[in-house]
């Protein structure tokens, strides 16, 4: 009998630890970019991006990607050259990480 209680009480614990939501900001702070248009540099930024949710760069486009990126957050950016975080040209930036303006990209996905 005491067993099962224990079993129960247990189980019952996991699953509320488990129905309890986290924060749907795994990446908190600021990421920063460059991109062009209209002919001249503009710089661009998602603040606390959400995690595991692909984000298509504002102000990239088909013939201009974003470049000079700057990882602010506390989360890691995969960044992808391709809109919808698809294809293999990728990079991963940990936190504090920056990459210089050879590193193009259209979408960015966050963890």
């Amino acid at each position: 009998m005491r067993l099962r209680n224990v079993l129960v009480a247990a189980t019952s614990a996991i699953g509320l630890v488990l129905a309890v939501p986290v924060s749907a900001n795994a990446a908190d702070g600021v990421f920063r970019y460059t991109y062009r248009a209209a002919g001249s540099e503009h710089h661009g930024e998602l603040v606390d991006p959400k995690a595991e949710q692909c984000v298509d760069v504002p102000g990239a486009t088909d013939q201009d990607a974003a470049y000079s990126a700057v990882n602010r957050t506390n989360g890691t950016a995969v960044a992808f050259l391709d809109f919808g975080c698809l294809g293999d040209v990728y990079r991963v930036l940990n936190p504090g990480e920056s990459t210089g303006r050879r590193l193009h990209f259209r979408s960015v996905l966050f963890s």
